[in-house]
Formats: C-alpha cells, sequence, structure tokens
C-alpha cells in the first residue's frame, strides 16, 4: 500500500481584507486618545477622590470615596468605600510611595498624567484628547451606517441568537472561529462592539459635557438627562472604567487568538483565516497509512 507523503506541506491561508483604511486610522487614534483620556481622567479624579448622586448631593455621604487613614502607629492605610462597605486598599488606592513614606494619593502616580499632582496640566491633557476622541466617535458612527459596515458587520442574525449558548461555551473554553466562520464577527464580538460603540462611548461624552458649565448654559437638558452635574460624573466614571474593562478583556483576546495575525489587520487590513483543520502529524499520517 502505498505511504502517505509525510512532507506535505499546508495549505496557503485564506487572506482577506477585514479593515478598511478609515477603521484602521480610528482604531489607532482612539488607542491614544483613550490613554490620555483615562490617565488624565485619574488625574482630575485625584483632586477630590469621592463620587455622589443627584442634583443636590450630600457631600459628607459620598456614594464612592478613595482615600487613608492614619493607623495607631501614625502610618497611612488607603481606604475605599462604598456606600457603607468599607475596603481597605493600601498598596493598590488611597495612598502611593514606600511603607516609610507613603502619600494620600487615589490614583498611584503610574496611572495618572501627568504624574504629579497637577490638576490643570491634567484638566488641559483631557480636554485636548476628549476634543479629538468625540468629532472622531461622531464621524465613525456616521460612517458605519452610511456604509452599511452597521448592517453588514455589527447586525446579529437569527440564527446567531438561536446558537448563542455554544458561542458562549467556546469563548469560555478559548476555542476561536476557524475557517469562513472567522470570516466574520461572531455574537459576543457584534454585541461586545454595539454596546461600545453606540452605548458607552456616547455616554462617555455626553456626561463629559453634562460637567462643563458652558456646555450646561447651552444645552440645559443635559443636567435634566443625567440628574445633575454630580450623577454625571459618576456616571462619566462608571462608563470610562467599562471602557477600560471592554479594552483589557479585548487584548486579552487578541493575545491568545493570535497576536500577530490580529496585529496585522489592524494595520495592514489583511487578516488570514485559520484553517478549519490543524494539518495531521507525522505519526498520524503514519498510522493511516498502515490501515
Amino acid at each position: 500500500m502505498r505511504l502517505l507523503d509525510d512532507t506535505r506541506k499546508a495549505p496557503r491561508p485564506t487572506v482577506i481584507k477585514r479593515h478598511s483604511a478609515f477603521t484602521r486610522l480610528w482604531h489607532w487614534i482612539n488607542v491614544v486618545c483613550l490613554a490620555i483620556l483615562l490617565m488624565s481622567g485619574l488625574q482630575i479624579f485625584n483632586a477630590h477622590p469621592a463620587l455622589y448622586w443627584g442634583k443636590d448631593s450630600t457631600f459628607e455621604a459620598p456614594a464612592l470615596s478613595i482615600g487613608a487613614e492614619r493607623d495607631e502607629d501614625g502610618s497611612l492605610r488607603g481606604i475605599t468605600r462604598i456606600g457603607d462597605l468599607r475596603v481597605d486598599t493600601t498598596g493598590v488606592l488611597g495612598v502611593s510611595g514606600p511603607s516609610t513614606d507613603r502619600e494620600r494619593r487615589a490614583f498611584p502616580a503610574w496611572a495618572t498624567l501627568p504624574g504629579p499632582r497637577w490638576l490643570a496640566m491634567g484638566r488641559q491633557w483631557h480636554f485636548l484628547a476628549g476634543w479629538v476622541f468625540a468629532p472622531l466617535l461622531a464621524a465613525y458612527l456616521l460612517y458605519l451606517v452610511a456604509s452599511g459596515q452597521l448592517r453588514r458587520r455589527l447586525l446579529p442574525r437569527r440564527r446567531e441568537w438561536r446558537q448563542v449558548g455554544t458561542t458562549v461555551t467556546d469563548h469560555l473554553r478559548l476555542r476561536f472561529p476557524r475557517g469562513e466562520e472567522a470570516r466574520h464577527y461572531n455574537l459576543l464580538q457584534k454585541l461586545a462592539y454595539l454596546v461600545v460603540l453606540f452605548v458607552v462611548a456616547p455616554l462617555v461624552v455626553l456626561t463629559g459635557l453634562t460637567m462643563s458649565p458652558t456646555m450646561d448654559a447651552a444645552w440645559p437638558w443635559l443636567l435634566d438627562l443625567f440628574g445633575g452635574r454630580q450623577s454625571a460624573r459618576t456616571l462619566h466614571f462608571l462608563a470610562a472604567a467599562a471602557l477600560l474593562a471592554f479594552f483589557v478583556v479585548h487584548i486579552l483576546l487578541v493575545l491568545v487568538s493570535g497576536l500577530g495575525n490580529n496585529l496585522r489587520s489592524m494595520i495592514t487590513g489583511r487578516y488570514a483565516l485559520p484553517p478549519d483543520h490543524a494539518l495531521p502529524t507525522k505519526k498520524e499520517t503514519r498510522d493511516d497509512a498502515s490501515h
């Protein structure tokens, strides 16, 4: 019986165009903008590390606060309060620096822009990045609708809803689509992108505008929409945290599903579809030939 060739080469992968030039440019500009917004936002938050709710906020009872208290021995201990819940966050939030020279600081210097306490500069960085991020977000949402990308790539299909259990299980097991299935986003990806693009990101922008007295004078309905400036500040913080959580998960999935392929697709636009099945090993080939 003729033996199979052990040196058979793997088939050439199918390469598709996954991202347009506009999407790729928008993506990388936003990487820079969001990094600046996050770090400068933490600098601004450090100036008053507490969140409140309502038009008439009770500043003695914040919904969330990050601070520090002194122990009996005089050392500082970081304390985060969420309502009536009190959590010791020493070493993470509330204090910074070595144990012998700790500083009262909600978020550490390495996480803020600029690093030292400098509220005015932090606000300038925040506004600069914000006025780049907001128009680009509006332009990208219009592009998705006008180009048909929203309907073709992001709106879930009926059959995808029927397979939601399988999709969730595959993600939990880090099983990613292969072959033709990898040509399109799956249901979880579509839902995540839709929520981030059309809910979370616009919420960040609108609540940010609500905290501006100038914008409130021009658009007073913003205060009514979000229940006051302090409520808007709280929602702004929570939406920013949601964006950060999304990007952390996004980066982790990019790493485990194929860093080179995913990174290339966002730089050149070209994406190689993973093959449906792995090529058999030499041992498997010999075993098949013996039957």
